[in-house]
């Protein structure tokens, strides 16, 4: 049986971590066949926040056993917004019954740069359970 975790994201820019609003936060999760599946697009608020996305994951006893499944499920999170580059997070972990909280910094883009031609690109580790 299924659990549900939630995602949150916030959006900021620089070390001084200045929120960014009206950035677009888009989840995804990737399919055993590699295709992604659009679970929410969110848009960021004042805060840099967005709402919660409730996200399916495995039941916490599904994990308990060696052999068994890993206790929880894997996103992406794709975030842009006018004047940033593009980032791609991959493999955000959410756990069953918790609310995971993901940092997005955006790097500002050059004067004159093209924002189809950049993207920071971070892949997450699995968590050493």
């Amino acid at each position: 049986m299924a659990s549900i975790g939630t995602i949150v994201t916030r959006v900021y820019t620089s070390r001084a971590q200045v929120p960014i609003q009206g950035a677009t936060v888009a989840i995804t999760q990737k399919a055993a066949d590699g295709r992604s599946t659009l679970l929410a697009i969110r848009i960021s608020d004042e805060n840099g926040r967005t709402s919660p996305v409730r996200v399916r994951t495995p039941d916490p006893s599904d994990s308990e056993s060696p052999g068994n499944p890993v206790g929880f499920t894997s996103c992406d999170i794709w975030t842009e917004a006018p004047g940033y580059e593009t980032s791609l997070i991959e493999n955000v972990q959410v756990f069953p019954n918790t609310e995971t909280l993901q940092e997005l910094e955006l790097i500002p883009l050059p004067e004159q740069a093209d924002p189809n031609t950049t993207m920071d690109r971070v892949d997450v580790p699995p968590q050493d359970l």
